[in-house]
């Protein structure tokens, strides 16, 4: 039986029927359609699914969307400025840390949750970080220049 939630995704309010093993992953990219956050592995390994759930970097596919009822949500959709790109976003198209894009959302909120706690981080807190996300792509020295030159 559906059940019905209220939350907070990148400052809009909603109100959605879900049933209860809907993942948080899932109603955001079936029922709201922000399909920047993406489904790997639905296992909490990869990290592709990584959105900020009250600020913090988590899984989206270990989170049921009846838990993030009543609180804040925050995907890649999200961190767009007035100005534009999000500087995170711009350091990783500036520094060549994307690459085929499928782990870029993920690791830029993680990358988003350690500058908000730690505004100038050293390499091995940026790979702690991000420790979480894997990238088959970029080898990880462009991720961690792009998140180092997003912190200046």
């Amino acid at each position: 039986m559906k059940q019905l939630i209220r939350l907070t995704v990148n400052d809009r309010d909603y109100e959605v029927a879900v049933e209860p093993n809907t993942t948080l992953v899932d109603l955001l990219r079936t029922q709201l359609g922000l399909t920047g956050t993406k489904k790997g592995c639905d296992l909490g390994d990869c990290g592709a699914c990584t959105v900020l759930l009250d600020g913090k970097a988590v899984n989206s596919c270990l989170v049921l969307a009846v838990q993030a009822g009543g609180r804040t949500v925050q995907t890649i959709e999200g961190l767009e400025t007035t100005q534009g790109l999000h500087p995170l976003q711009q350091a990783f198209i500036e520094k060549g840390a994307i690459q085929c894009g499928f782990c870029s959302s993920g690791m830029i909120l993680s990358a988003k949750e350690l500058l908000e706690r730690t505004p100038n981080p050293g390499e091995p807190e940026i790979r702690r970080a991000i420790s979480g996300n894997l990238c088959r792509c970029t080898g990880y020295q462009k991720i961690i220049e792009a998140i180092k030159d997003a912190a200046r």
